[in-house]
């Protein structure tokens, strides 16, 4: 199939404009724009858990420190996104921090967060909560982790209090974060043993669909989701969307979408991420189309958000192919665009990330809107990219001009989803 689908994808043209089509409208009113962060990667002053104790172990690269300091600079920052003219400002309440000991919950964690989401609010935004973004206490390590049935128990008593605590604010709800890769994490640094990785998966699941449940009960009208990644690899997605979309899509209220990085018959950089210099992967931004019309296929009836999409640059803010993150943007929200002209039930878009944080092992890779050099700037400057004035232009607009063409024409037969991407390219109207 996918033979016949490369020889067929020779025979078409490929991002040619059709003067026959119509121009591409903004995305309207009733869309959300947004930024994303989680709290153990830009918060700094962390409790123990499992990813500080990675980074003392010397698993990673380098330990997580006071990242970008958002514990003590969350007011600011949370300025800095509404000047953007977002509407949904998505973070996380982490775990350890208010709850350092099994069964104590400790009152200046809880009132941190509660200063940022009472700020987040009044800022004129929506929340978008995360309740486990890959970090769990230290306590619950020491316990086994995700080796142990218990686990899940714990996991949904905390998330119920965060529930209780902040549903007056009428948050959106991701329950897990991209859970198949916490899931490879957890193998990789050893959190969790290979004979226990479907006790993890039976058990972030079984949290997932309890923690549903009670945000219904408690906040009526309530939006729920995870966010599921989206890797551009031929043949793999059907497999991991096995794993726990396919498993939670009767508690999907939304179809979460993190979607970075794209794969062609003729680009295979990609393969830089296993360096971890994702700044030198291509981009080819009509992927996140391909992404969102085979979600919508798998997924009929589902409005679909994207949770997480971004730009890496170098540590200096450099790219080798030169794309700025001004126009990754405007690419990007192009492909929205047309994602929605073709009836596609996108509701909102998320940049990742408000600013540079902790990647998960380094400060390398640089996703920020507004970059911090961690590693040699004491004061952890915010200081803006052009992508800044690039998405206060798209949310003030509510996307970009409808004569828009994006600067990069699409590339031949997407990997990211076959055989459709070969058989019905996406075309440039």
């Amino acid at each position: 199939m996918l033979v016949i689908a490369l020889a067929a994808v020779l025979l078409l043209p490929v991002g040619v404009s059709s003067p026959a089509r119509a121009a591409v409208p903004p995305l309207g009113p009733d869309f959300d724009f947004g930024v994303a962060q989680s709290g153990f990667q830009s918060e700094g002053y962390n409790r123990d858990s499992n990813w500080l104790r990675y980074g003392k172990q010397g698993k990673v690269e380098d330990p997580v420190g006071n990242a970008v300091d958002f514990y003590h600079r969350h007011a600011e920052d949370i300025d800095r996104a509404a000047s953007l003219g977002v509407g949904i400002y998505r973070t996380s309440v982490e775990w350890s921090r208010v709850e350092p000991t099994r069964g104590h919950d400790d009152p200046a964690g809880w009132a941190f967060y509660d200063r940022v989401i009472r700020k987040v609010v009044d800022a004129g935004m929506r929340p978008m909560i995360t309740l486990n973004h890959w970090v769990h206490p230290g306590w619950a390590v020491d316990l086994g982790g995700w080796n142990r049935p218990g686990m899940a128990d714990d996991m949904v008593a905390f998330a119920s209090r965060v529930v209780d605590r902040y549903a007056w604010a009428d948050p959106l709800w991701i329950t897990f974060n991209e859970p198949t890769e916490y899931v490879r994490r957890e193998l990789q640094y050893g959190g969790v043993s290979p004979q226990n990785l479907g006790r993890m998966v039976d058990g972030i699941v079984a949290a997932h669909r309890a923690v549903y449940r009670h945000i219904h009960r408690v906040q009526p009208g309530a939006e729920v989701s995870s966010n599921f990644a989206y890797y551009p690899i031929a043949g793999l997605q059907p497999w991991l969307e096995s794993i726990f979309p396919q498993r939670m899509r009767d508690t999907l209220d939304f179809v979460g979408v993190d979607h970075y990085y794209s794969f062609s018959v003729t680009d295979a950089s990609v393969a830089y991420g296993a360096l971890g210099e994702f700044w030198k992967s291509s981009q080819a931004p009509e992927s996140i189309y391909y992404v969102l019309r085979h979600v919508a296929g798998q997924f009929p009836g589902k409005p679909i958000r994207v949770i997480e999409n971004g730009l890496a640059t170098d540590p200096a803010g450099r790219r080798p192919d030169g794309y700025r993150r001004s126009d990754h943007l405007r690419d990007t929200v192009y492909w929205l665009q047309r994602a929605k002209q073709d009836g596609i039930p996108v509701k909102s878009y998320n940049y990742w990330s408000l600013t540079d944080n902790y990647e998960w092992g380094d400060f390398d890779s640089r996703f920020g809107l507004f970059t911090v050099d961690v590693r040699r700037d004491p004061s952890l400057t915010r200081r803006p990219t052009d992508g800044v004035a690039a998405y206060r232009e798209i949310t003030r607009a509510g996307g970009v001009p409808a004569d828009y063409r994006p600067t990069r024409m699409p590339v031949p037969c997407s990997l990211v989803d076959v055989p459709d991407s070969c058989a019905d390219p996406a075309v440039v109207r």
